[in-house]
C-alpha cells in the first residue's frame, strides 16, 4: 500500500534514464499522481537496456522497471507543436516538473523556465544535468565515476579502476534533487511562487566523496586502491574465510571493538602490543594483523561468529549475493510489483523512511 503523503500533487517526469525517473517514483510511491512523458519512437533508452534472458521483444525491462512505479505512461514528441502544446497542458496544473535535457533542448522544443514559467508560475522545475547547466557535455554514471576519482579508488591494490556495480552517482544525484525539490515545496507554500532547482552528477559525485577528499584537501593523501579496505580504520573491509567457507568482513571503529573480537579469537595479547594497540598502528599494520586474524576465523563457522559479534555490539557481516539478500524477510519488505504494459514488474522501495 502506498503512503500517500503526497496525493494531490502532480508530477510531470520527461526525464530518462535512472536519476530523474527515480525521482518520479519516489513521488509516485508517496501518493502523487506522476505522468511520464517519453518520445513516441525512442521512448525512454533503459527499455532496451536488457539482460540477454530477458525478452527482446517486451517494451519494458528489468533497468526501465527498476525506476519507474506508479506512473502513466504517455508519448509525446515535443519537436512537434500540437505534441508541444499538449505538454505545455500537462504543466499548466501541475506541481512539479523533471527534466534531464541536454543542453540547448529546453530552448530548441521552446520549453525554457520563462516559457514554463509564463504558463504555470508555480511550477517546480527539477532539472538534472551531467556536468552542470552550462555545459553541453553528454554524462553516463560510468562517465562521472571515472573523472570525480570514484573509479581511480576502487578495485584491488594491483588491478584495474573499478566501476562500482550501480549507478551510484546517478543514485546520489537523484537524493540531491528530492531534497531540493522537497524544499521549493515548502517555500512555495510561503512565497506562493515557483522555483527552478538544478542538480548536476558531477557535483553530487564530489559532494560524496566525504573523508577521501578530506584525506586529500589536508594530507595531499592521494587514495590508492585496496580492495574493500579502509584507508584510516583497520580491521575494517578485510575479507575473512571462516571454517564453513563463508566470507565475512569486520568494521572495527574502536579499540573496545578489537579487544572484543581478540577475546573472541584467542588473541588476548593483540590489543596490549604496540603494533596493534591503537587504530593509527593497527592500519599500518594491517597485513600482519589480518593475517592473525584469518588463522583464528578460519576455525570458527560463521552463524557463530555472526551471533557472538552481535551480542556484544561488534559490527560485523556476511558477505552476501542478492539470492541470499531477498531471502531475507527485511529485505522482502522493501519489494513493490506493478504490472507496467502487461509485464508483471519488481523493483526496491524508492521511499523507506517511516512515517508516524
Amino acid at each position: 500500500m502506498r503512503n500517500l503523503l503526497m496525493k494531490g500533487v502532480k508530477v510531470i517526469d520527461a526525464s530518462t534514464v535512472l536519476a530523474g525517473p527515480s525521482v518520479g517514483t519516489f513521488f509516485a510511491e508517496l501518493g502523487a499522481d506522476v505522468i511520464k512523458v517519453e518520445h513516441p519512437i525512442f521512448g525512454d533508452v533503459t527499455r532496451t537496456w536488457k539482460l540477454p534472458s530477458e525478452d527482446l521483444k517486451s517494451q519494458v525491462s528489468n533497468y526501465f522497471s527498476s525506476v519507474n512505479y506508479g506512473k502513466t505512461y504517455i508519448s509525446l514528441n515535443l519537436s512537434e507543436e500540437n505534441d508541444r502544446a499538449k505538454f505545455l497542458d500537462l504543466v499548466s496544473d501541475s506541481d512539479i516538473l523533471l527534466t534531464n535535457f541536454k543542453k540547448g533542448d529546453a530552448d530548441k522544443f521552446k520549453l525554457n523556465d520563462n516559457i514554463l514559467r509564463a504558463e504555470n508560475p508555480l511550477l517546480i522545475h527539477g532539472k538534472i544535468s551531467g556536468f552542470g547547466d552550462e555545459s553541453d557535455r553528454v554524462a553516463y554514471d560510468l562517465i562521472l565515476q571515472a573523472e570525480t576519482g570514484f573509479m581511480s579508488m576502487n578495485g584491488q591494490t594491483e588491478g584495474p579502476p573499478t566501476k562500482m556495480p550501480v549507478a551510484l552517482i546517478d543514485v546520489l544525484a537523484a537524493h540531491h534533487l528530492k531534497e531540493a525539490i522537497l524544499l521549493a515545496l515548502y517555500q512555495r507554500e510561503k512565497s506562493k511562487k515557483g522555483f527552478t532547482v538544478s542538480v548536476s552528477l558531477y557535483e553530487a559525485a564530489v559532494s560524496s566523496l566525504m573523508n577521501q577528499a578530506s584525506n586529500y584537501l589536508m594530507s595531499d593523501a592521494i587514495p590508492n586502491r585496496i580492495g574493500s579496505m579502509h584507508p584510516n580504520i583497520a580491521p575494517y573491509g578485510e575479507i575473512f574465510k571462516t571454517k564453513d567457507g563463508a566470507d565475512i568482513c569486520f568494521a572495527i571503529g574502536s579499540d573496545k571493538h578489537f579487544s572484543t573480537l581478540c577475546e573472541y579469537l584467542n588473541l588476548d595479547h593483540l590489543p596490549g602490543n604496540e603494533n596493534f594497540a591503537t587504530n593509527p598502528s593497527r592500519v599500518k599494520n594491517r597485513v600482519d594483523l589480518a593475517s592473525k586474524i584469518q588463522e583464528k576465523v578460519s576455525t570458527h563457522k560463521a552463524i557463530d561468529i555472526l551471533e557472538y559479534m552481535e551480542s556484544k555490539n561488534v559490527p560485523c557481516g556476511k558477505i552476501k549475493n542478492l539470492k541470499e539478500v531477498f531471502e531475507d524477510q527485511s529485505a522482502k519488505n522493501l519489494i513493490l510489483s506493478e504490472e507496467i504494459e502487461g509485464k508483471t514488474t519488481k523493483r526496491v522501495k524508492a521511499a523507506i523512511f517511516k512515517w508516524t
